[in-house]
């Protein structure tokens, strides 16, 4: 066995592009974290035994009808990709493997629980952006008692911004774990579970900072400690 196959595996799901820079960011974050990651899609959805985490990644908006809406507010969807994590998320809840939603991730984790969103909430902005960035363009105000404040040390974190939609009534069990100046939802969590969170920005293209590295490498803790995995998929990769 390799010194690579001892490192524990999470999978991370996105979608099916020749250019994978959400990937390839978060694979970096993990493998710095002592974590091996298998990189799922809707072509390609299966994945390997012994999955001990899931990092849901960020990409286009989640299809409004999971929530029950209609319109397209100028959006790209993926059914196929919705579906697929959906059905990932529905197993790491119930198997209480580890999981980190990012920006979209976090959207679909909120919406499998019965939550909702902003379907467009650009027109909605007075005190922060509207411009995409990867980089820290406005500030997150984390909750007192939240476990993220726990992780980031810190009641408020500088913060990327590159969505859109974001959530609006929450899902239970999940509760609010930040906000950002404008109101709108920035973190969720469940209260009663070792690691389930999902956040807004998008912490993977932030490596230099420090807040956003304890992110990834509370998961990995996390995912180290626990001793529950994935159930297979219907078919072997």
């Amino acid at each position: 066995m390799t010194r690579a196959d001892n490192k524990p595996l999470v999978i991370v799901t996105g979608p099916h592009r020749k250019l994978r820079f959400g990937w390839w960011a978060t694979r970096f974050m993990l493998w710095r974290c002592g974590l091996r990651a298998h990189y799922v899609t809707p072509r390609r959805p299966h994945y390997p035994r012994g999955v001990a985490g899931v990092v849901i990644g960020g990409g286009d908006d989640v299809d409004p009808h999971h929530y029950g809406l209609a319109g397209d507010a100028g959006a790209n969807y993926d059914p196929e990709r919705d579906e697929l994590e959906m059905q990932i998320f529905r197993a790491a809840f119930d198997c209480q493997v580890p999981v980190l939603g990012i920006c979209r991730g976090a959207q679909l984790m909120n919406i499998v629980r019965g939550g909702s969103l902003h379907q467009d909430l650009r027109s909605l902005r007075r005190q922060t952006p509207n411009r995409n960035t990867i980089f820290r363009v406005k500030e997150a105000v984390l909750e007192p008692a939240s476990q993220i404040v726990e992780i980031i040390g810190s009641t408020s974190v500088r913060v990327n911004s590159l969505h859109n939609q974001a959530v609006r009534e929450i899902g239970e069990p999940f509760r609010l774990a930040a906000r950002d100046r404008d109101g709108f939802v920035q973190a969720i969590e469940h209260p009663r579970h070792d690691f389930m969170l999902g956040v807004q920005w998008h912490p993977e293209y932030l490596p230099y900072a420090g807040h956003h590295r304890r992110l990834f490498a509370a998961f990995a803790s996390a995912v180290k400690m626990s001793r529950r995995t994935l159930p297979q998929p219907d078919r072997a990769p």
